[in-house]
């Protein structure tokens, strides 16, 4: 599943042909993708413009001109891939083998030109889907808060809103291992295994300890809420920089694949060193709540 530096990567790809353009005809080449589209799902789209790209957690959200959100998810292994004239490239990059095969090109949006006023289509967005669990829904932005997608939803983690006394706040009395704790989306969105698992690593923090343990006004505790909001937006940052994780699926819309992996100092890297200087420990993996956990017990207590 792509994780928030690989969706933001795909946001700033499609941005220069998607923020500003008409969207001049649609094509929905199936009724569904993990869900049916909605109810005139082209006739909403068809002649709308795109006021703004932006993103919330993994989920990207098209503003038009009618007052409705586009809202879109990649699921598994969907991807954009943006065609002007002869050129053709995809937009961000994640953990799948972007497919280019036209059978699983599902919704082509045909745009004007950013501004423009003409009837000519300047580029084509492709969406390909070969596993076909990502979907897009339209949702009035006015709702847009309290839809169910995003009812519950955390804060963001990039910025500064994210920091020590916002985690005190967010893991007060909470017995859940941090781990399970920064993966809770309805306390911060958007964060996923591959990063939570590299924060942890960089604050010196145990994925076992409760979460609780580091709330509180000791000079310890507040320092290892310090180092952990810190590390969290660091590591997003960077991967962000480097245009996301390619293991299995991911790429850019232009085609480069992601290469923050070549950076992970924990993830994937089991019965290895650990990277953490004058530690002399190594990179053990435990099972948490099903999904894998990469961490070196020496150094993160």
């Amino acid at each position: 599943m792509p994780e928030l530096p690989e969706v933001e990567t795909v946001r700033r790809g499609l941005q220069p042909d998607f923020e500003g353009a008409r969207i001049l005809k649609l094509e929905c080449r199936r009724p569904d993708l993990r869900f049916p589209f909605p109810e005139r799902f082209v006739e909403r789209l068809e002649g709308r413009i795109v006021t703004a790209l932006s993103r919330r957690a993994k989920y990207l959200l098209a503003d038009l001109d009618s007052g409705e959100v586009l809202v879109m998810h990649l699921g598994m292994s969907g991807s954009f891939r943006v065609e002007q004239q002869a050129d053709s490239f995809l937009p961000g990059d994640f953990t799948h083998a972007r497919s280019r095969d036209e059978k699983h090109d599902h919704v082509v949006f045909h745009l004007s030109a950013p501004g423009s006023q003409g009837p000519e289509a300047a580029s084509r967005i492709v969406y390909n889907d070969p596993r076909r669990f990502g979907f897009m829904q339209l949702v009035a932005r006015s709702g847009l808060s309290s839809h169910p997608l995003f009812a519950a939803m955390g804060i963001e983690p990039l910025g500064n809103a994210l920091n020590a006394d916002l985690l005190d706040r967010l893991f007060a009395g909470k017995s859940a291992p941090l781990k399970a704790a920064l993966l809770d989306q309805r306390l911060i969105a958007g964060l996923g295994n591959i990063y939570v698992c590299e924060a942890l690593w960089r604050s010196g923090l145990s994925p076992e300890r409760a979460a609780g343990d580091i709330t509180g006004p000791g000079k310890a505790r507040v320092a290892a809420r310090e180092r952990l909001a810190a590390a969290i937006r660091k590591v997003l940052e960077e991967a962000i920089a480097a245009g996301g994780s390619t293991l299995r699926d991911h790429a850019q819309t232009d085609g480069t694949l992601g290469y923050f992996q070549h950076s992970f100092a924990v993830y994937g890297r089991e019965g290895e060193p650990c990277r953490t200087e004058g530690c002399k420990g190594t990179v053990l993996r435990l099972v948490q709540s099903g999904r894998s956990t990469f961490h070196c017990a020496k150094c993160q207590r």
